[in-house]
């Protein structure tokens, strides 16, 4: 009956063999979730069984997840709430066509009346909800949901449409971005390598062993030792990208640039963050609530002589970046803005590469907050965009 979601992974690309799918298959018929106890098995349980069986690097875990999605459609979890909400009120079933007038009269509100407006209707509500302007539910255009139509609303279950909650109800695994993507173009790496500098330390030569053997060779095979003076790499960047939410489709570019940046620069730091910087970061997404580095140690551990380079599409709701609180995950105690300042004053030399195509930029409320803060340091993600950021980073 898996032979479907077998071949499901395979189109994903995953190195599944067929031993580790008759592996799943025997844990089945050993009843270990399997279905002959159908009220003991939950979809978590098989997701986890058949993630153990088929996959045996971390690496793939999230090609696994967007497979075992679009395979098992409808399935969604859901993180707890304060208050419990039954799943299937959230889940997705139709999809409400809204006139233009619907969607313009969306109800707004500013955060402390979201947020407050938000707990009544946990209070209140009672039943499941679809369309409407009000209730938590599916299409529609109430602020809260998913599926609808509203320009700032607290998007609970389903996946994101508009680009534009300013909290997402739900806990979110993010991939880290994969440095040893093949690159089909050396572009990026010639954009790169602009910012390379070399200058002469330590000893004043070192052997040049090709120029040496030239010599030795033309010389009649007479040594002929040949010095030259020696080379180092001194720039030093510290990279801070976007990931998750609206960056996933972004994601094939920045595996490329990742992968360039850490092939051309030797002295390179990054972190991760989500949709704008706040109070810490992390290195590895897996971990990335257990294993959190702090900002400010982040700011006192690299000195100023880092260029400080950002990748993101800078693509969400303005609370994220001014307001506190703001963050779509946990309540940030400063606002976004507060940090971003922090870090372009802590390193003078700072660009942000932006993978969204230039011409939405300005149709994007977030993005010009950004650029003001960045002093319209902000440069597209493509090889002139690369060159002149590499370029502004040099002066």
């Amino acid at each position: 009956m898996l032979i479907d979601f077998f071949y499901t992974l395979r189109a994903a690309k995953l190195p599944v063999s067929v031993k580790e799918y008759l592996t799943l298959l025997e844990a089945m018929q050993a009843d270990v979730v399997g279905p002959r106890n159908p009220d003991a098995c939950t979809m978590d349980d098989f997701y986890y069984l058949s993630r153990t069986a088929l996959v045996k690097d971390e690496k793939h875990f999230d090609k696994f997840d967007r497979a075992f999605a679009a395979y098992f459609k409808g399935v969604e979890m859901l993180a707890d709430f304060t208050k419990p909400i039954p799943a299937d009120w959230l889940r997705k079933e139709m999809e409400r066509l809204l006139s233009d007038e619907q969607k313009a009269n969306a109800p707004k509100m500013d955060w402390d009346e979201l947020m407050e407006t938000l707990k009544k209707r946990l209070e209140e509500q009672k039943g499941r909800h679809e369309g409407g302007s009000k209730w938590i539910g599916t299409g529609g255009t109430s602020p809260f949901g998913n599926g609808g139509q509203n320009p700032q609303g607290i998007r609970i279950g389903g996946k994101g449409g508009n680009k534009s909650a300013v909290k997402v109800w739900e806990q979110r695994a993010y991939k880290d971005y994969d440095d040893s993507q093949e690159l089909g173009t050396r572009n990026i790496k010639m954009a790169l390598r602009r910012l390379r500098k070399f200058a002469r330390e330590g000893h004043e030569d070192e052997l040049d062993l090709d120029g040496t053997i030239r010599r030795t060779a033309a010389n009649a095979g007479y040594l002929d030792i040949k010095m030259q003076p020696e080379r180092h790499n001194n720039v030093k960047v510290l990279l801070l990208m976007d990931v998750g939410g609206t960056m996933d489709e972004h994601i094939a570019r920045v595996e490329e640039l990742f992968s360039a940046t850490k092939n051309e620069l030797k002295h390179l730091e990054y972190y991760y963050f989500h949709n704008c910087v706040y109070d810490f970061m992390w290195k590895n997404n897996r971990r990335r609530y257990a294993e959190k580095f702090p900002t400010w140690d982040i700011i006192r551990k690299y000195n100023k002589d880092y260029k400080l380079i950002f990748v993101g599409d800078a693509t969400m709701s303005p609370y994220e970046i001014l307001q506190p609180g703001g963050s779509v995950e946990y309540n940030n105690e400063e606002a976004g803005a507060e940090w971003l300042q922090r870090l372009t004053h802590a390193f003078p030399k700072f660009a942000w590469i932006n993978p969204e195509p230039q011409g939405v930029w300005q149709y994007r409320q977030s993005i010009s907050i950004v650029q003001q803060i960045m002093g319209h340091r902000m440069f597209p993600l493509t090889l002139k965009g690369l060159e002149d950021a590499m370029r502004q980073l040099s002066k």
